[in-house]
């Protein structure tokens, strides 16, 4: 890690440097850094962080035992078995570490911020990238004030690009990511109904997610969904600004088949257009594209590098994911949901060719439109002609309640627990159907996936 000396460190986040006795070594050089001992490598930097339940100080021991060069502390140590920085706070010294280590980075950064479609946009671009360069991006959705900077500790002088998701709940958050960060590139999907407890309305939405702006060079840019009304109306205070979606001039998507395997389309541009086969089901991949091809023309790459990297894009676990089991069809989209990437899922499942099942739970942040924007799920089910519709949780008995309303033909079936749920749908389900499972995080729906990967009857 470049500039990332026990000295260096120790300056950077206003520590105190301790070495044992007869140690005087401040320039070792840092190999890492983690805030899981388990991860820990050798000549690693160690940062215990204080949890609701667990105090990672108890793991300082087993650290210096893995191979940890030295640690963070916010307590002075009794004979620690290596070098440890005395801190105020080891979350926040985390987060300025961070920021020294993006001024010692030579790679390019590109964040990825948006309400929808965050971690399907940076597999995109990063997809599309990696035809041309050596690129970090994002494990998982490791994008809050924890996850970017363990991110960036990830990017090596190898690096040409850096692709970071950017994701937040509140006011202010985007200004301390992106004071780790600074983006070179900005690219926002869109601003849709998500974390409204805390931001209140889409124009909220919007000033909270725009705080990156500040934080980018005077040379950076931003690509925006430009179908998107309220990214039309984005300040981004003079950089230079792109914009994509199917209704735009510059990156705009055409001619678009979407089926349960994947969608093609013809991908316009300033430069060339080309049809591409995305092996990713949803309408909504082709916004990805769009942003990916913008990303990839500014940074010079060619029109057969950026359709390359379109059509060899995959999904991951959790997100779209297609799971053959017991003669069905599981789509597993169960990490997240909110209002947008509901009806998006739904669109996928309106595809399929045999029975088409949702199971839907109930979607948090919401704020005070919540039942409103649950009930308008219910609408997208009958939009999308599904035949079943499961859900649990107070919330979710909106979606149904919808169905009766509009006299959709789908029949549902709502439950107070996800147990109850799982239980009845395991009795109905059976082989040539296929199976959304989509709910908020805290639903904890992956053991549904479980159950219809394992429990149904021996189909």
């Amino acid at each position: 890690m470049k500039n990332m000396t026990l000295e260096k460190v120790a300056h950077s986040v206003g520590g105190q440097l301790f070495l044992p006795e007869n140690d005087t070594d401040d320039h070792r050089t840092l190999q890492g850094v983690v805030t899981d001992n388990r991860q820990i490598e050798k000549d690693f930097l160690f940062v215990p962080i204080i949890g609701a339940r667990v105090d990672g100080h108890t793991f300082i021991p087993d650290a210096f035992e893995r191979g940890a060069m030295a640690v963070l502390s916010q307590r002075k140590l009794e004979n620690p078995a290596g070098p440890y920085i005395l801190v105020e706070d080891t979350e926040a010294a985390l987060k300025s570490l961070a920021a020294y280590y993006r001024e010692q980075m030579d790679a390019y950064v590109i964040g990825i911020v948006g309400s929808v479609g965050k971690t399907s946009t940076k597999e995109m671009v990063a997809s599309v990238l990696e035809q041309h360069f050596s690129v970090l991006k994002t494990q998982g959705n490791f994008n809050n004030e924890i996850g970017l900077p363990l991110t960036l500790f990830r990017v090596k002088e190898e690096h040409q690009v850096a692709v970071v998701e950017m994701g937040i709940s509140d006011f202010g958050e985007m200004h301390r990511l992106g004071t780790m960060a600074k983006p070179d590139m900005v690219i926002m999907t869109n601003i849709g109904l998500c974390h409204l407890e805390n931001l209140g309305t889409r124009d909220g939405i919007l000033k909270a997610k725009t705080e990156v702006f500040e934080h980018m060079p005077k040379d950076g840019v931003v690509i925006l969904n430009g179908d998107d009304d309220k990214l039309q109306q984005a300040d981004t205070l003079g950089m230079e600004t792109h914009f994509y979606g199917l209704e735009q001039e510059e990156y705009r998507g055409e001619d678009i088949h979407s089926g349960l395997t994947g969608v093609t389309a013809t991908l316009s541009g300033p430069r060339w257009s080309e049809k591409v086969t995305i092996s990713i089901p949803g309408k909504h991949n082709v916004y990805n594209a769009l942003a990916a091809m913008a990303a990839g023309e500014r940074l010079g790459l060619t029109k057969e590098e950026i359709v390359a990297g379109v059509q060899q894009a995959a999904t991951i676990s959790g997100r779209n994911n297609f799971i053959h089991a017991n003669g069905m069809v599981i789509i597993d989209d169960c990490y997240n949901a909110n209002p947008v990437s509901m009806a998006a899922s739904l669109e996928v499942l309106s595809h399929a060719s045999g029975r088409k099942i949702a199971v839907l739970g109930d979607m948090g942040e919401l704020g005070d439109d919540e039942r409103k924007l649950h009930y308008q799920v219910g609408e997208a089910v009958v939009k999308n002609d599904i035949d079943l519709l499961f859900t649990a949780g107070e919330l979710s008995k909106e979606m149904s309640k919808a169905v009766a309303d509009c006299n959709g033909r789908t029949r549902t079936f709502s439950y107070d627990t996800k147990e109850e749920m799982t239980e009845a749908l395991l009795k109905i389900v059976e082989k040539g159907d296929t199976i959304l499972v989509k709910a908020s995080h805290f639903m904890n729906f992956p053991e549904v996936v479980s159950s219809l990967g394992t429990d149904t009857n021996g189909l």
